[in-house]
């Protein structure tokens, strides 16, 4: 059995933690992010040392000490170092561009896409076909993510389409022609 609640999160220089309870509130450089626990879970700081402690034996206690313990290490690291992921669009024509708070794409369709960028999130697009989403919240950052890759999902014939950086797809061929 896996004892990932057992292991203690550090935390870096410039991070602060408070605990209210099951709510705990972690504000950092990159930004501020509140987790709060399941009943039965808490938190305790000491020492430079974040700790994830059960209240008692049960199973359900024991699964979810280790979901609070990476909740809580995600918003640590969130705050300090921040987390990205990189698309790429692959397409002759294909392209997206920043305007204001909204991304406008050109993926082929009669109209353009249009993507409200949510708060707390920071995309950046190079040459037009390089899209890096950055932010504390690692939910969020996977979730918009895979929101802006949905706009046009790889297509495994053409391989065109959104797809994230280094992801490999597996080429099919078309139909065959009568000889």
């Amino acid at each position: 059995m896996s004892r990932i609640g057992a292991k203690p999160i550090p935390i870096p220089s410039g991070v602060k933690i408070e605990v209210d309870g099951r709510t705990v509130r972690v504000e950092g450089p990159k930004g501020k992010l509140t987790t709060t626990l399941p009943i039965g879970i808490q938190a305790r700081q000491e020492n430079g040392i974040l700790k994830a402690v059960r209240d008692s034996e049960t199973d359900e206690l024991k699964a979810l000490w280790g979901l609070s313990r990476s909740l809580l290490a995600n918003a640590v690291t969130g705050v300090a170092v921040g987390f990205a992921k990189e698309l790429d669009i692959v397409g002759i024509g294909y392209r997206a561009q920043v305007e204001g708070g909204k991304i406008n794409f050109a993926l082929g369709y009669s109209h353009p896409v249009v993507f409200t960028i949510p708060e707390g999130i920071e995309i950046k697009i190079d040459k037009n076909t390089h899209i890096v989403v950055s932010g504390a919240d690692k939910q969020l950052v996977g979730q918009t993510a895979a929101t802006i890759r949905s706009f046009r999902k790889p297509d495994p014939y053409k391989q065109k389409g959104i797809r994230y950086t280094g992801e490999h797809l597996k080429k099919k061929a078309g139909k065959t022609g009568v000889t």
